[in-house]
């Protein structure tokens, strides 16, 4: 990926954060991270912000859930503070073009849609793969794709491609995820042709999980196609991946709407898209994927839920 110096310095610090001792597994315990509006010169745009509900514009700053331990998309920055990345750039971006700020939030990935459903968070971003599952519960604003990948410790031998070839091998894994949905799914496919199941090395965070590869605890790992990327380059090294199972799939923002309210009528689903429109006609969006050096992930038109599965 072609990252200019000052974000490869970000990477380098991250590898702490990967090899340590999943020091933010604890979820929320790591507190709130507040992250200025306004950067890739953004400004607000009085027809869009005047499409924020009184109630929610009079706040001022919304509160953001995030699982800040999947980088480049959301992460600890070198204060172990600060929470960073793609996912962090862009909704700044949209929240700037609002007229709104943003305080970001540490939560356990499998945590963030009840948070979202019982009000503890305004909305989130942190790499959800929109599905139809999940519309069910929150409304999503699609503004990215990946696919998923198998990494291993860069010694192995293994060249995992598709996970027939995981049956009867301890895999690592993020909780909450469509990555650990995608284990349950095999291992029925494993146990009908007769062989052992997967066994499931299953985190509160990406950070163990990917810990759980380079120690040699797991044979392999699972994530989405750019985060498993990014390991190459934080690790200096210590993991390779060795093929991509699904193909792309639509990222969403996930956004709160009201119990029993119709899919797509939450307050903010409107304004996020027609922000989030803007970003992409001004350039600005392409800036922010191209920082974090994951432009091949790039969509032309968002979407209110667009799941495909």
């Amino acid at each position: 990926m072609n990252r200019p110096t000052r974000v490869l310095a970000i990477g380098l610090a991250a590898l702490t954060l990967i090899l340590g001792a999943c020091a933010k597994s604890t979820g929320a315990k790591g507190g709130p991270s507040a992250t200025a509006t306004g950067s890739f010169g953004v400004s607000k745009d009085a027809a869009l912000a005047a499409e924020v509900p009184a109630a929610i514009a009079s706040k001022g700053t919304l509160q953001v859930a995030t699982d800040a331990s999947y980088a480049p998309d959301e992460f600890f920055a070198p204060d172990n503070k600060t929470i960073i990345g793609m996912d962090v750039d862009l909704l700044n971006a949209i929240a700037g073009t609002l007229g709104l700020k943003l305080t970001f939030v540490n939560v356990k990935f499998k945590e963030i849609i009840p948070g979202l459903a019982d009000g503890r968070y305004d909305v989130s971003v942190s790499s959800f793969t929109d599905s139809k599952d999940r519309e069910k519960t929150v409304d999503f604003v699609t503004y990215f794709q990946a696919g998923a990948s198998i990494f291993v410790a860069s010694s192995s031998t293994n060249n995992f491609t598709n996970l027939d070839q995981l049956c009867g091998k301890p895999v690592s894994v993020e909780s909450g995820t469509t990555e650990l949905d995608d284990i349950t799914a095999q291992n029925k496919k494993c146990k009908n042709e007769g062989k052992p199941e997967i066994v499931q090395h299953a985190f509160p965070d990406q950070n163990g999980a990917n810990n759980d590869v380079i120690s040699g605890r797991a044979v392999a790992s699972l994530a989405d196609s750019q985060v498993a990327g990014y390991q190459v380059k934080v690790t200096n090294g210590k993991v390779k991946v060795t093929g991509e199972y699904l193909a792309p799939a639509p990222y969403g923002i996930a956004i709160p709407r009201p119990s029993g309210a119709a899919p797509g009528t939450g307050p903010l689903t409107k304004p996020i898209l027609d922000a989030l429109t803007k970003l992409i006609g001004s350039g600005i969006y392409g800036q922010i994927l191209d920082k974090w050096g994951v432009t091949a992930g790039a969509i032309t038109t968002p979407k209110i839920n667009g799941a495909i599965s």
